[in-house]
């Protein structure tokens, strides 16, 4: 197994406890916080799939026709002045399809880092190991997103990545800036074959607490070093509350990668995304998604037809808050594509899908 940035974390936890007489943590307060997260879903595709699986671009909320879990997930969260880590473990249809290309060891690990503060001055921070990742506005806490399934920019990006950051976040909160060294595009095991670090780098801006502005980046070779292809990728998106019923983001995704090693061409694929939510109440919200994807020569999604994949959705969604801690969600979703991809009933394929999926969300 090549070397990855999980194997020189011991080495960085020294250099942690090495300055822990540094750290002055409120007797009243413990420094490491317990949490839990819990997501189960009932999806019905109207297509009636053979496999009871959602479309091979899916890999959230992915089962059909059966009761499932999206994400159950524990966590143990550090934090004092100068020294903050998290370590969590989860399940579930999330973790089996993201993590699939992972060794079994390592396909549970939901998030495992720690980091260093660098100045006592300036909010400078190190952070290295399993991190969620630095690119698009949605998580994989579905309660924490305002739509109740990813969008298809979000499942075909990555949710989590393996190595260094370096962070700076300005004294009134508004700048926030990052630079990556990286294992690869949503890995923790670099790729076999593959000796070149990935980079990348995040721009946030926050004007007021009604506005985001957001600029995220990956550069890099996700193949082995014979077969290098490099990709170029950046992720922009805003995030805006209106007033306090309506809130708005848009967002856009552009990436290009080699056609063949060593050549001068390159493969474009691109997906914008716009969603509107209105707050009804504290306890009711609605909320509609529009998207789009076009990856014509497959990089990302491959589908072997001849216009590739060039898709639109379209989903409504509707969230009942049950207590502070649940939340009952609730979406219809509808794909159109340009070409015949989608299974109906094992027997052909046709160019639209549409699915209706409940869900109920608990964190503690």
């Amino acid at each position: 197994m090549k070397p990855s940035f999980l194997s020189i974390t011991p080495l960085f936890f020294l250099a942690l406890t090495a300055q822990a007489d540094d750290v002055q943590t409120p007797a009243s307060h413990s420094p490491v916080q317990l949490s839990a997260y819990l997501e189960s879903y009932l999806i019905h595709d109207f297509n009636d799939p053979a496999n009871n699986r959602r479309p091979g671009f899916v890999y959230s909320h992915n089962v059909t026709d059966s009761p499932s879990i999206n994400l159950a997930m524990l966590k143990a969260a550090l934090t004092t002045e100068r020294v903050r880590g998290n370590l969590a473990l989860g399940s579930g249809t999330y973790m089996r399809a993201n993590y699939a290309a992972e060794p079994h060891g390592l396909r549970n690990i939901y998030e495992a880092n720690l980091g260093l503060k660098l100045s006592s001055e300036h909010d400078l921070w190190l952070d290295i190991g399993v991190m969620p990742s630095h690119i698009g506005f949605e998580s994989v806490i579905g309660m924490d997103n305002w739509t109740l399934t990813r969008s298809l920019m979000a499942d075909n990006s990555p949710y989590f990545e393996t190595g260094a950051k370096l962070s700076y976040t300005t004294e009134d909160g508004k700048w926030l800036v990052s630079g990556l060294l990286l294992t690869g595009w949503q890995r923790i095991h670099r790729p076999d074959g593959n000796t070149t670090p990935a980079i990348g780098h995040q721009l946030t801006y926050k004007p007021s607490d009604k506005l985001t502005i957001n600029s995220s980046s990956f550069i890099g070779n996700d193949k082995s070093d014979a077969q290098r292809q490099m990709r170029y990728f950046h992720d922009f998106y805003v995030q805006w509350q209106l007033n306090e019923q309506w809130g708005l983001i848009t967002a856009l995704d552009i990436g290009a990668e080699q056609a063949a090693p060593g050549s001068d061409r390159y493969n474009v694929w691109v997906s914008p995304n716009m969603v509107l939510r209105y707050t009804y109440s504290d306890r009711l919200q609605f909320a509609a998604r529009l998207e789009h994807y076009r990856d014509k020569h497959g990089v990302i999604i491959s589908t072997g037809t001849s216009n590739g994949f060039q898709t639109t959705g379209y989903s409504v969604n509707m969230d009942y808050r049950l207590n502070p801690r649940m939340v009952w969600r609730n979406e219809l979703r509808q794909f159109n594509s340009r070409d015949a991809i989608f299974d109906k009933n094992g027997s052909r394929l046709v160019d639209n899908n549409l699915m209706a999926v409940t869900a109920l969300t608990i964190s503690f």
